[in-house]
């Protein structure tokens, strides 16, 4: 007999005191009508625009990411092959330019990858260990591919994950509601936006988190990385519910 699903996987991760906030690919490729990246909605990205409104008035440390390849995406190695559009991808291309609703303020991280995980050859483990973050608030694009993979990856490396489920978004229902019952049965928690943005607004950020470096974010010289990932120091996981 096949347990209940809820009773095997029902456990719940809690959203810890020092969330950091990324955008996953929020690029033109996505809204762009016509292209072959096109979800066919703007809904996620305007959910996401209210999140980074709320984490900016927050204090919460904010990271983006986008997607760009070497000439002929040897960087991109067998994933490139595999995932026609990603030529589109090749250089600094418009489809590759992050969208205005979501345009990186001056102290924000930017980080440029060329898999589907956010850390996967990227400093971005590094960073949020620099920052103490505990949780990463998670949106972008797309559900069933890099969000997913970076949800996976950030509970590997010690942060809880939390999938805002209105600023998540696919190019089809389907593997967008597979992904979110996927990361919920088994990697982190998807909360719906309202519930992010309350959360965020009371996560009372310590002083040395809000007040790093003097600012909001991080010297320019790591804001735009491709290469060097960290993992987290033992103990660096989230607190106790």
């Amino acid at each position: 007999m096949i347990r209940d699903h809820d009773e095997v996987f029902g456990r719940a991760l809690p959203f810890g005191e020092r969330p950091a906030l990324i955008l996953i690919d929020l690029m033109r490729a996505y809204f762009e009508p016509g292209g072959e990246l096109f979800l066919g909605s703007r809904d996620c990205l305007e959910s996401a625009a209210r999140v980074l409104a709320a984490a900016r008035t927050a204090g919460v440390p904010v990271i983006h990411t986008r997607v760009a390849f070497g000439p002929g995406g040897v960087d991109g190695g067998l994933f490139f092959r595999k995932v026609a559009p990603l030529r589109h991808l090749v250089g600094d291309g418009p489809l590759g330019r992050l969208m205005p609703e979501v345009a990186p303020g001056p102290e924000e991280v930017v980080i440029v990858k060329q898999y589907a995980s956010a850390f996967f050859g990227t400093t971005l483990a590094s960073t949020l260990n620099a920052l103490r973050a505990d949780t990463l608030v998670i949106t972008g694009v797309s559900t069933s591919g890099c969000v997913r993979a970076s949800a996976v990856d950030a509970v590997q490396h010690g942060f809880v994950p939390i999938v805002v489920r209105q600023a998540v978004g696919d190019r089809a229902p389907r593997p967008h509601e597979a992904g979110l019952f996927d990361i919920q049965a088994k990697y982190g928690e998807v909360w719906d936006e309202a519930a992010v943005t309350e959360r965020l607004g009371g996560s009372g950020l310590p002083q040395a988190v809000t007040e790093r470096l003097g600012g909001s974010g991080l010297p320019q010289a790591v804001t735009e990385r491709l290469g060097g990932s960290g993992l987290p120091q033992a103990g660096n996981g989230p607190p106790a519910a």
